[in-house]
C-alpha cells in the first residue's frame, strides 16, 4: 500500500510539473502578445469607415467601378493626417499624368500590341528610375504614373475604344476615395505629423548636443558614433514635408525643420573637425571650455569667439590650424543657434532665420538596376502569359508590373516581396470566405460593411507593426481588389478562382524576380556609394561651382545611407565608417574653400593667394593646402576688413582638408586621387 501511495504522490507530483510547465509556457507565450494600444484601434476604424463610405458612395453613383474608391482608400491608408493627404495629393497627380500617357501610347501604338508592350515597359522603366532619385509620397507618385498606364491602356489593350472611358472612371474613383479618406480623418480627428516629427527633431538635437559636448571635452567619439546621430538627424526627414499639409504656417515649419537638420549635421561635421584639429595642434586659449559655455546657454561665447578670430584674421600672423580651432569653434556655436532657430520655427509657425533644401543622395546604377529590373519583369512576364495562353493575359501583366513597381520604392524589396507572396493568398482566402461563406449571396451594404470589417481591422493592426507591415498593407489592398464589391454582388466562383490564382501567380514572380534578377547586395551599394564620393571630391577639388551649406547636408545623407549597408559591428565597419567618413569631410572642406575662393576672387590683394590656394586643391597635396592657408591669412592683414571672415572660413576648410589629405593618403590613393601624399 505504501508503494502504491508512493507511487500515486509521484505520478501526482510529475503532473503537476507538467500542469506548471505547460502554464509557464502558455504565460510566455501570453507575454509576448502585445495587444495594439487604443490609437491603432481607432486608426483600423478610420479606415474601415473610410472604405465603407467610399463604397456606398461609388455604389450610389454608379461608378463602373466602385469598388477602386475602396482600394484607393487602403492604399492611403497611414496613421497620421498629413500623412494621407501628402500621398493623396501626389496619387492623383500621378493618376493624372498616367492617363495622359495612357492615351498617348494608345494613339500612338492601339493598332500593335508588341510596340504597346515595348513603349509601356520603358515608361515603367523611367518612371521607376525617376521614383529612385525622389523621396516618400513624391517617389509614391512617380511609380503609380507608370503602373497607372497599365491599368488603363494595357488593361484595355484589345479594347482602345474603352481606354479614355475607363481613365475617367479610374479618376473618378481615386477623386472619391480620396474625398473618403480625407472627411473621416477630419471628421473622427486623426492624429497629426506634428507631434512625432517635433519629438524626433527635439530627440535629434539632444543626441547631437551630447555628441559635440563629447567630442569637444573628450576628443572625436569616432565615426560610429557620428553615424549614430547622424541617422536619429535623418529619422524625421519624411514627416517635414508632410507637416506643410497640415497647419496654415505649414510652409514655416517645413523650413524650419529643414534648416535645423542641416544644422544638426553640420554641427556633427564641425565637432569632429575641431576634435581632430585639438589632437593636432593643442587647445589654444581654453577654446573648449569656451564652446562649452556657449552650448550650455552663454549668449556672450559665440561674440567672444568671431572676435578673436577677427582678431586672429587682423594680425596675420597666426597659423592655419590656430585659425582652424576658432574657426570650428564660430561654427558650432553658430550651428546650435541655427539649429534651436529652426526648430523653434517647426514649433510656432514663424519664419525661420533661413530656408535649406535638403538634397538626397542617389546612386546612380542602384536605380539604373531597378529601372532594368521592371522592364526585365514586364518582358519575361509577357512573354510568359502570352506563350502560356492565359485568359486574362493583360490583368496578370498589370498586377506583376505593379507589384515590381512597388517593390523598386520599398526600402526592404525583398521584404515586400516576401509580404506579397503571403499576402496575396491570404487576402484571396479571406474575400473568399467573406463571399461565398459569410455573405452567401447577401445583397445588403450594410452586411456587406459587417461581413468586411474584421478583415479591413486585421490587415490596418497588421500594417502598424514593422514586422507585419508588408503582410498587412498587401492584405488591405487586396482584399477588396479580389473581393470586388459590387452592386448586385455576382458571386461568381469562376471569377473568383481566376483572379486568385493570378494574383498568388503575380506574388511568386515576383518573390523570384526580386531574388533571381539584378539582385543588389550592400558591397555593391557600399561600393557605388564611394564612387559617388570620389567623383564629387574631384569635383570639389577641381574648382567647380559648390553649394557649400548644401554640400555638408548630401554627404552626410550619403554617409547615413553608407552606415545602413556597412554592416552590423567589428573592425571592418568601423574602416569603412572612417574611410567614407573622410571623404565627405574633404568633399565638405573643398567645397567650402571653392566656394569662399569664389568670393576672394574679385578682391586684388587676394589674387595670388587665390591661385595657390586653388593650385593646392586640385593636387591635394598636404603641405601646400597649408602653406596655401599661410599665404591667405598673410594677404588679409592688407585686405579689407570684410572680406576677412571668408578668409579665414577658407583658410579653415584648407587645414581641414589638409588634415584628410595626410590622414587617409592610403584610402585616397586606393581611389584614384592621384594627388593625395
Amino acid at each position: 500500500m505504501a508503494q502504491v501511495n508512493a507511487g500515486e504522490t509521484k505520478a501526482g507530483e510529475t503532473n503537476a510539473a507538467e500542469v506548471t510547465d505547460s502554464r509557464g509556457w502558455i504565460d510566455a507565450v501570453l507575454d509576448r502578445i502585445e495587444p495594439p494600444p487604443l490609437s491603432s484601434w481607432a486608426y483600423a476604424l478610420r479606415i474601415w469607415l473610410a472604405m465603407m463610405l467610399a463604397l456606398y458612395a461609388g455604389f450610389w453613383l454608379e461608378l463602373e467601378s466602385a469598388s477602386s474608391a475602396a482600394v484607393t482608400v487602403a492604399i492611403l491608408a497611414q496613421p497620421r493626417r498629413g500623412q494621407a493627404l501628402s500621398k493623396a495629393a501626389y496619387r492623383f497627380l500621378g493618376t493624372l499624368i498616367g492617363f495622359a500617357v495612357a492615351i498617348l501610347f494608345t494613339a500612338l501604338f492601339g493598332q500593335d500590341r508588341v510596340e504597346m508592350l515595348v513603349a509601356f515597359a520603358t515608361w515603367m522603366g523611367l518612371c521607376v528610375f525617376v521614383a529612385n532619385y525622389l523621396q516618400g509620397t513624391k517617389a509614391y507618385g512617380a511609380m503609380l504614373s507608370g503602373y497607372t498606364v497599365a491599368i488603363i491602356a494595357i488593361n484595355n489593350i484589345d479594347a482602345p475604344q474603352s481606354v479614355f472611358e475607363s481613365g475617367v472612371a479610374r479618376v473618378a474613383a481615386i477623386t472619391l476615395g480620396i474625398l473618403s479618406i480625407t472627411f473621416i480623418n477630419d471628421a473622427l480627428g486623426a492624429p497629426y505629423v506634428f507631434p512625432e516629427l517635433s519629438a524626433g527633431m527635439a530627440k535629434a538635437r539632444d543626441a547631437v548636443r551630447d555628441f559635440v559636448r563629447r567630442a569637444v571635452r573628450d576628443g572625436d567619439p569616432g565615426p560610429e558614433d557620428a553615424a549614430d546621430a547622424m541617422r536619429l538627424v535623418a529619422a524625421p526627414r519624411d514627416a517635414i514635408g508632410v507637416v506643410g499639409t497640415e497647419f496654415h504656417d505649414g510652409e514655416n515649419r517645413a523650413a524650419g525643420a529643414r534648416s535645423a537638420v542641416a544644422s544638426l549635421f553640420a554641427s556633427v561635421a564641425a565637432a569632429r573637425s575641431f576634435a581632430l584639429a585639438v589632437s593636432r595642434s593643442g587647445d589654444p586659449d581654453d577654446l573648449r571650455a569656451k564652446v562649452l559655455a556657449g552650448l550650455d546657454g552663454d549668449r556672450n561665447a559665440l561674440p567672444d569667439l568671431m572676435a578673436r578670430l577677427d582678431a586672429l584674421a587682423a594680425r596675420g600672423a597666426a597659423d592655419p590650424d590656430s585659425v582652424l580651432l576658432h574657426r570650428r569653434a564660430v561654427d558650432l556655436l553658430r550651428q546650435d543657434r541655427l539649429a534651436e532657430d529652426g526648430i523653434a520655427a517647426l514649433e510656432t509657425g514663424r519664419e525661420p532665420w533661413r530656408d535649406m533644401r535638403l538634397p538626397v543622395h542617389r546612386d546612380f546604377p542602384d536605380a539604373l538596376r531597378n529601372a532594368a529590373r521592371v522592364v526585365i519583369t514586364i518582358a519575361i512576364s509577357a512573354a510568359f502569359f502570352v506563350l502560356s495562353g492565359w485568359p486574362a493575359t493583360s490583368s496578370a501583366l498589370l498586377q506583376v508590373s505593379a507589384f515590381a513597381a512597388l517593390a523598386s520604392i520599398n526600402p526592404n524589396p525583398t521584404g515586400f516581396a516576401a509580404g506579397a507572396l503571403w499576402g496575396l493568398p491570404l487576402a484571396a482566402a479571406c474575400a473568399g470566405i467573406v463571399e461565398f461563406v459569410v455573405l452567401d449571396g447577401g445583397q445588403g451594404f450594410p452586411l456587406l460593411a459587417i461581413a468586411m470589417a474584421p478583415v479591413i481591422v486585421a490587415a490596418s493592426l497588421l500594417s502598424l507593426r514593422p514586422s507585419t507591415a508588408s503582410l498587412g498593407f498587401i492584405l488591405l489592398v487586396f482584399f477588396p481588389v479580389v473581393l470586388a464589391p459590387a452592386n448586385p454582388q455576382p458571386y461568381n466562383p469562376e471569377s473568383y478562382l481566376n483572379t486568385s490564382v493570378l494574383f498568388c501567380l503575380s506574388g511568386l514572380i515576383l518573390f523570384l524576380v526580386i531574388r533571381i534578377v539584378l539582385p543588389t547586395t550592400n558591397a555593391q551599394r557600399r561600393r557605388w556609394s564611394l564612387q559617388a564620393a570620389r567623383s564629387d571630391v574631384i569635383e570639389a577639388l577641381s574648382g567647380e561651382p559648390q553649394e557649400a551649406d548644401e554640400r555638408i547636408y548630401l554627404d552626410a545623407d550619403r554617409v547615413v545611407q553608407f552606415a545602413g549597408w556597412a554592416g552590423t559591428a567589428g573592425a571592418v565597419r568601423r574602416a569603412t565608417l572612417r574611410h567614407a567618413f573622410a571623404l565627405a569631410a574633404l568633399d565638405t572642406a573643398a567645397a567650402g574653400a571653392q566656394a569662399g575662393l569664389n568670393r576672394l576672387a574679385g578682391v586684388s590683394a587676394y589674387d595670388a593667394a587665390v591661385h595657390e590656394a586653388r593650385s593646392a586643391l586640385r593636387r591635394a597635396d598636404a603641405a601646400a593646402l597649408r602653406e596655401a592657408g599661410a599665404a591667405l591669412l598673410a594677404a588679409a592683414r592688407a585686405a579689407p576688413a570684410e572680406s576677412r571672415r571668408i578668409a579665414t572660413r577658407v583658410v579653415a576648410d584648407l587645414a581641414a582638408a589638409s588634415y584628410v589629405v595626410e590622414g587617409q593618403a592610403r584610402v585616397l590613393r586606393r581611389l584614384d586621387l592621384r594627388g593625395a601624399r
